[in-house]
């Protein structure tokens, strides 16, 4: 997630989306799918005028804007199919990088439930009084401060998406229970539902080991766990990746800042039977 320049400067271009600066501060070869790389969920292929409109509104902050380079917002909201009129909740969303292309590309007709964990809210509350700024200003975004597990328990379902960005791999060492957790965006879901998922890779095989360490996470963990809890791997997309990241240093090492090694997953609740 982070700045880097020399022989990556191309792969900077081509590589990672993802949360807000503070959502970076705040702790913080996989195998191959059965799924072909997917960069488009659109049928189209093409970029809808609501999430263009998203990235140029010029009432982001200017820090938000000098990010988007990295961390491609446009392809990220264009990959999980978000859509004008669409329920989205923002899960740890920090001080709302993602909440407020979210807030512009769902349009008034839909809305944005901007999420912290109690203890981040707690822990960083310039962070979280951020997030809760976002809500003020625009009518379309709620800020919720809410245990992760229990995120949904005053919205009302179904939404149509929900986002995790880089935060899964704090989820295994915070304490949250993890399948309590994807049960609860399961549910909160309608059916066809999307929950995009990007973090930091791990070495393929380490599982957990470097979720504090390093804060990076295994992929196929995210996987597995996630598909525990009923959701289908709709989707992979290599839109984030860095091929010179050694995936074994910390990601708040000035080699990769910014500019980590990153998985996105588009899981998808089942249609009804």
């Amino acid at each position: 997630m982070r700045h880097l320049i020399s022989a990556t400067a191309a792969i900077a271009l081509a590589a990672a989306a993802s949360a807000a600066m503070a959502q970076d501060g705040m702790m913080s070869d996989e195998e191959p799918m059965s799924q072909e790389t997917d960069m488009m969920s659109h049928d189209d292929g093409m970029m809808p005028q609501s999430i263009e409109a998203a990235v140029a509104d010029e009432t982001r902050p200017e820090e938000d804007r000098l990010l988007d380079v990295n961390r491609h917002p446009a392809e990220v909201l264009l990959f999980a199919g978000i859509e004008h009129g669409w329920r989205v909740a923002d899960l740890t969303a920090g001080a709302g990088y993602y909440t407020r292309v979210l807030s512009t590309a769902v349009g008034q007709e839909g809305h944005v439930y901007s999420h912290n964990p109690s203890w981040v809210a707690e822990r960083y509350p310039d962070t979280d009084e951020a997030l809760a700024g976002v809500a003020e200003e625009r009518e379309n975004v709620t800020h919720v401060v809410a245990p992760i597990e229990d995120f949904a328990a005053d919205i009302e379902a179904p939404l149509d998406a929900v986002m995790m960005v880089l935060f899964y791999h704090d989820t295994a060492w915070d304490e949250t229970d993890r399948a309590a957790m994807n049960a609860a965006i399961y549910d909160a879901l309608r059916p066809g539902g999307v929950y995009l998922v990007i973090d930091h890779h791990a070495p393929e095989g380490s599982g957990l080991e470097h979720v504090e360490t390093t804060h990076r996470i295994d992929a196929a963990v995210v996987r597995e766990e996630v598909e525990a809890a009923g959701f289908e791997l709709d989707a992979q997309s290599d839109m984030l990746a860095n091929p010179d990241d050694p995936r074994d240093i910390s990601v708040f090492d000035e080699e990769v800042r910014r500019m980590t090694d990153r998985f996105v997953y588009r899981f998808r609740k089942p249609e009804a039977m």
